[in-house]
């Protein structure tokens, strides 16, 4: 396979060296293996997935670089599990006046706080569940917390397991928190038929999944 074979929409990233440049490329027939740089020439190594028959690519750090464009683009475009929204009533929370502000804006309407992990298992794997209950309930607002950026903010409130959950209504007032993994998820259900008007619907399913994380 030459250089020029290479779509830039294949390109996962390009990381540039003062004596090398790593391509790091991807498709549905042949997966990357290895890659390597000397000088002003790069190589690429694959492993076909079906024959398994390895294959080696060489090209220049020029040509290289002119790719490097459209693999930064490429690998930009595509949002990360945790930065994915289900709607207008979920929120990203950056900071604890962020935080303040959204519970007062609230008023008396049911608030959802999600504390998470990007690197937590139990997290991803609760989040869709999560995407689908808050494109149910419309009149409901989650507040995303990512514990690694908002450490302040999660010490402050004794979040020591992730994923964790406070339930709000109204602005200082906490009805609910627990710890919930998807194998569980039916407290999270329970906390929402307790805590809000509308119930939730049975078409979120239960499915087991990954522990709780300390942290």
């Amino acid at each position: 396979m030459h250089l020029s074979s290479i779509q830039s929409a294949d390109i996962l990233g390009l990381q540039t060296h003062p004596s090398r440049t790593y391509l790091l490329y991807n498709s549905s027939v042949i997966s990357p293996k290895h890659v390597l740089s000397l000088s002003n020439f790069s190589c690429i190594s694959w492993v076909h997935k079906d024959s398994g028959a390895k294959a080696t690519s060489f090209f220049s750090r020029a040509s290289a670089n002119r790719l490097k464009v459209n693999a930064v683009g490429t690998e930009s475009d595509v949002p990360k599990w945790w930065e994915k929204k289900s709607g207008p009533n979920m929120i990203d929370i950056n900071s604890t006046q962020e935080f303040v502000d959204a519970l007062s804006k609230a008023g008396d309407r049911l608030v959802i706080v999600d504390f998470y992990g990007t690197w937590c298992a139990s997290c991803r794997a609760m989040f869709p569940k999560l995407c689908k209950i808050a494109q149910l309930h419309p009149e409901i607002l989650f507040l995303k917390v990512n514990f690694d950026e908002n450490k302040p903010l999660c010490k402050s409130l004794n979040i020591k397991v992730l994923p964790y959950f406070h339930f709000y209504r109204g602005a200082d007032r906490l009805v609910e928190s627990f710890s919930c993994s998807l194998a569980k998820f039916q407290k999270m259900k329970d906390a929402i038929a307790t805590h809000n008007c509308v119930k939730l619907t049975s078409e979120v399913d239960d499915k087991p999944s990954e522990p709780t994380t300390s942290v």
